[in-house]
């Protein structure tokens, strides 16, 4: 592998951990699923990513925890979606899987958002900048489960919006290896792109199309 120029690795790292904070999202998964997450594994996710500033107990089975300095706050635009600390990811976007830690039947899967451009370097250099991450994540977990879960984090509203896994199709298939088989892609490929209508939906259910939607809701219409 060609050698990465230091003047690159330091870009790529001042463009992703500064001003860095962690989200989370939680879901209930198949535990074969989770299990394919492997650290230091690339992962691409095709749909727009919701995610919360706040996190307490963890009353489902994963833990989404992403450290970005990219999500953009949605309780600006719609006070009422504010007690979810609703804060989105555009599409599509590039995660390293920086740690995977399991409490007992519970698991935490700890993702670093960072520019495509930038996958090089993150495909190929650690440093001790993420070990620190992993050490706040990891605490953060052994804090957050001795709490109760926040009741606006598992309502039926929000449940939905981030029951469904990420970098992985509806049925368990990495996007990366769908990109690199050509026989898994079809007509719906790209649709996540621009739309927020299709959060998370290159191949999988579409929860937001009613006319009354989270995302209508969300922006008053």
């Amino acid at each position: 592998m060609e050698k990465i120029d230091n003047v690159i690795i330091e870009e790529a790292y001042n463009h992703t951990f500064s001003g860095l904070t962690m989200y989370y999202r939680d879901c209930d998964l198949n535990p074969e699923w989770i299990a394919r997450y492997k650290t230091d594994q690339i992962l691409m996710e095709r749909g727009f990513t919701d995610v919360s500033s706040f996190a307490e107990g963890l009353d489902k089975n994963l833990r989404y925890a992403i450290a970005s300095n990219k999500a953009v706050y949605m309780g600006q635009i719609n006070p009422d979606v504010a007690k979810f600390g609703f804060n989105l990811i555009s599409a599509p976007s590039y995660y390293k899987v920086l740690d995977i830690y399991t409490i007992e039947d519970k698991t935490q899967v700890l993702l670093l958002h960072f520019d495509q451009k930038y996958m090089d370097v993150f495909n190929s250099v650690k440093s001790n900048i993420e070990e620190k991450v992993i050490g706040m994540g990891r605490e953060s977990l052994d804090k957050k489960m001795l709490m109760q879960p926040n009741h606006d984090l598992n309502s039926q509203q929000w449940s939905e919006r981030t029951s469904l896994p990420v970098g992985m199709s509806h049925n368990g298939i990495f996007f990366t290896d769908m990109e690199n088989d050509p026989s898994t892609s079809g007509p719906q490929d790209g649709l996540a792109q621009t739309d927020p209508d299709h959060h998370n939906t290159t191949g999988r259910r579409d929860t937001a199309k009613s006319k009354n939607g989270f995302w209508k809701r969300l922006f008053g219409g």
